[in-house]
């Protein structure tokens, strides 16, 4: 039972620690971008990052089906790639947490970006800052509350993400087995006790988390 306990735990924790990694870096950028862009289509553009909030995880999982199955161009030349596709992989597992957690990112950096005065970034400007200077070491460091609080949801999210994840990275014991889907599994198969840890653990995770976003705030 050992065994059978903390291989869905580490995967989990590996698949939302790459995935926080990934959105991080997409978040801080588009978020900076966007902060005080001003054009046509930021709406929309708007719109489609925040999407898989509201949408439901199976919508999300056939979206990923559709782009990265082997009838499409991208996932035909990752299989070209990569010699073999990426459905029912590990990767399948971290894109798919990606894609459910970036809005979460992307949206706690755009509101910290937002709240930093531009006279402050036009000062470091006037001083000799490139846009890279600028975005390291004065925009970050002013909007880091923000962003820790959207790198800890975002984690927080990928660490629970289910749907998606089983319809596009499916539910194989020490591959794509998350937390998630290995206490779907569990229930089916009626043993309650490894549902129950697994239970306790993601509710002792997430309130850790949570305690920690709270605490950027104070």
């Amino acid at each position: 039972m050992t065994t059978d306990f903390w291989t869905p735990v580490r995967l989990s924790i590996e698949i939302a620690s790459v995935s926080g990694v990934i959105v991080l870096v997409l978040g801080l950028w588009s978020g900076k971008i966007m902060a005080h862009a001003k054009f046509k289509a930021k709406v929309i553009i708007e719109t489609l990052f925040l999407m898989p909030l509201v949408l439901p995880p199976t919508v999300v999982g056939f979206l990923l089906i559709i782009f990265f199955g082997k009838q499409s161009i991208l996932g035909q030349t990752i299989e070209w790639l990569f010699k073999q596709p990426v459905m029912f992989t590990w990767w399948a597992a971290v894109i798919a947490a990606s894609v459910v957690a970036f809005p979460l990112m992307y949206q706690s950096s755009k509101t910290g970006f937002e709240a930093v005065e531009k006279e402050i970034e036009d000062a470091a400007r006037v001083d000799g800052a490139n846009e890279w200077k600028l975005f390291m070491f004065v925009s970050i460091p002013l909007a880091r509350n923000s962003i820790i609080t959207g790198g800890i949801l975002s984690f927080a999210r990928a660490l629970g993400e289910f749907g998606a994840t089983l319809m596009f990275a499916g539910n194989i014991p020490g591959k794509t087995q998350t937390i998630p889907t290995a206490i779907y599994l569990a229930i089916d198969a009626g043993n309650m006790q490894l549902a129950w840890l697994w239970v306790i653990s993601m509710v002792a995770i997430s309130f850790l988390l949570l305690v920690c976003t709270q605490l950027t705030k104070s």
